[in-house]
């Protein structure tokens, strides 16, 4: 490339137009490559009127393209009806909902509670870890095993236990939410049908509309008209649960407690 790039724009066109087809289709894609000086001065000449000749790749791709095939026309169907189009900003009525604030701040205050017993317990096991280290020099090695085992089978059992409960708040707050959302469904549909919509389009999705297409205020107001408030479930541990997996920061929180 340091020999290519010592020549000009103007050269380099030149030379570009004297190389036979042979050199672009051995040559590395992306880029040209010059040819030898030995090999330059027996290139045919080429002048301007003459068609440059056309690669054999770009040929042969060109006499297997498929043809498009002709098929029957399908019987005529029904059309379907003008489109009369809104929008709506879900986050935006979920964020301005009376409800959904409500269940945010049960949630928080649960996740509260839990973290303060969490902290608790991770301070408990710490003093209990500080306690064999203290000691170590008065057990036997069997003494110091069976201590080590018990507080890593109760730190294994206190992250169990706290995971289950965070992921039973976090389903108490999906059932809430998911009340909040059946009901508007149902408003959005009646809120379209008094304005005779057929079509609502969420409104982060569209690039460019009126305010006249937006039924977000009036669905909010409908909302907190509604369903002002809804009853957040309890946050219960059931058997069998499914617990998902902690992201990196909650993992990072429980090896700092350990």
């Amino acid at each position: 490339m340091k020999f290519f790039s010592r020549f000009s724009p103007i050269i380099v066109a030149a030379v570009a137009l004297a190389v036979a087809p042979a050199a672009f289709a051995q040559s590395s894609p992306g880029y040209f490559m010059p040819p030898s000086q030995t090999a330059a001065p027996a290139a045919a000449p080429v002048h301007a009127s003459a068609p440059a000749p056309q690669a054999p790749v770009q040929a042969q791709a060109q006499q297997q393209a498929p043809a498009i095939p002709q098929l029957p026309a399908l019987p005529k169907g029904v059309a379907p009806p003008v489109a009369v189009i809104g929008v709506l900003s879900v986050p935006e009525v979920m964020q301005k909902s009376t409800a959904a604030q409500g269940v945010q701040a049960v949630i928080r205050q649960r996740q509260d509670a839990l973290g303060t017993e969490a902290q608790a317990a991770r301070t408990k096991i710490q003093a209990e870890q500080a306690q064999i280290v203290a000691d170590r020099s008065t057990m036997t090695d069997a003494q110091l095993e069976a201590k080590e085992q018990a507080l890593r089978n109760e730190i294994a059992a206190t992250q169990t236990k706290f995971q289950e409960r965070n992921q039973a708040i976090q389903n108490s707050g999906q059932a809430a939410l998911a009340q909040i959302e059946s009901e508007l469904i149902a408003i959005i549909r009646q809120e379209a049908e008094a304005r005779g919509m057929n079509l609502v389009l969420h409104r982060e999705q569209v690039a460019l509309n009126v305010d006249a297409f937006d039924i977000t205020s009036d669905v909010v107001a409908q909302l907190n008209k509604l369903l002002p408030s809804v009853t957040v479930p309890p946050s219960v541990v059931t058997p069998g649960m499914a617990v998902n997996a902690p992201d990196q920061g909650d993992q990072g929180d429980q090896g700092n407690g350990q």
